[in-house]
């Protein structure tokens, strides 16, 4: 159907004028690129579009930031981490906050790059932040596979890795499709997805080329006339059915389900990955000895609704005003895939 719909996808959007549909995007990528292309601005105010969890970073728990913060302050380690987790809010600071008090953070563009780093500085006990989705979870896997063959003592996970399905089960009442991630799925393959049609949630994967949304978006809009649930895979040239049997096989043999606490939702059961038994020794949680954390928000932030579909990031009392990029209440402002950030760089209102 991608195919047939593609030439006539904007005159599609363009001239609907049925009942009013919900369309979430749960992937941060895609939420910046709609507003950077503008895509916002030519749907009828009958469609609306709602940011939803696809950020990584915006649906990591407050209270991993202060596991964290224990580890660099308390227990002396080197935590090595994406850039967009320094800035993240934690219940008394950030990891920012952890560097201005002496602790030592290392930023790093991979799970490899923090394991380089812990073989070179064995005098050092280094602790990556794992999180992240599917596409993201089998190159810290192969960071643990990597450090075991080598013998390493000084390399730990603090995880925080998700897994989508169980996200979309939990959100199936927040909207009436998903534009789903091509990036996770070209890990997952499509079979999820079909599964998830059957159980009546409906949704299409897409690419993040103006092209490829707008032709997805045309799909749902079709596909929701006719009725009944759905899938459609509208990104063919880089998903597939089966997905990446190398990544999938690698996660298998290093980590295993576990339950998630996500920012806004809660705690969603088998959402997430913990290391197995046969690698618990770079288990940073285990190594480390920490204790339970359970974090605490700012109230006056709006993220959790943000995530969930119940509010706009312009609709939160501190958007713009206390919270901005450079001084965030909250990670959706924080990260570069946060919906709140989109918003704030492109000037989203209402429905654009």
């Amino acid at each position: 159907m991608a195919e047939e719909i593609k030439k006539t996808a904007k005159e599609i959007i363009e001239s609907y004028s049925g009942p009013r549909i919900r369309i979430m995007e749960v992937c941060g990528t895609h939420t910046h690129e709609i507003f950077r292309l503008g895509i916002r601005k030519i749907l009828p105010e009958n469609i609306e579009l709602i940011s939803g969890p696809g950020c990584p970073v915006c649906v990591t728990d407050v209270g991993f930031i202060d596991e964290a913060v224990i580890l660099a302050l308390d227990r002396n380690a080197t935590i090595c981490t994406f850039g967009d987790l320094v800035r993240v809010p934690g219940s008394e600071m950030s990891l920012a906050g952890v560097r201005a008090k002496g602790g030592r953070v290392q930023i790093v563009y991979s799970p490899i790059d923090a394991y380089e780093y812990a073989k070179k500085h064995l005098e050092e006990q280094v602790v990556f932040l794992s999180v992240g989705f599917e596409t993201t979870t089998p190159a810290s896997c192969l960071a643990v596979k990597k450090a075991k063959g080598a013998g390493l003592t000084n390399f730990a996970l603090l995880t925080a890795n998700k897994t989508m399905p169980e996200a979309y089960m939990a959100m199936k009442d927040s909207a009436d499709a998903f534009l789903y991630p091509g990036h996770v799925h070209a890990i997952t393959g499509t079979k999820l997805c079909e599964n998830l049609a059957e159980e009546g949630i409906s949704g299409v994967v897409t690419g993040f080329t103006a092209n490829e949304i707008m032709t997805a978006l045309a799909v749902v809009i079709t596909r929701l006339r006719k009725g009944g649930s759905f899938f459609e895979n509208c990104y063919p040239r880089v998903v597939t059915q089966e997905g990446s049997k190398a990544a999938q096989s690698i996660v298998s043999e290093i980590m295993e389900a576990c339950d998630s606490e996500w920012r806004g939702l809660g705690v969603i059961e088998n959402s997430g990955l913990k290391l197995k038994e046969a690698y618990r020794e770079f288990d940073a949680r285990i190594k480390f000895h920490l204790p339970e954390v359970k974090g605490r928000s700012n109230p006056a932030c709006c993220c959790g609704d943000v995530l969930q579909g119940k509010c706009r990031p312009s609709d939160c009392s501190v958007f713009g005003k206390a919270c901005t990029p450079l001084h965030p209440v909250g990670a959706c402002m924080v990260s570069n895939e946060g919906a709140c950030s989109a918003y704030y760089q492109y000037g989203g209102n209402v429905n654009g």
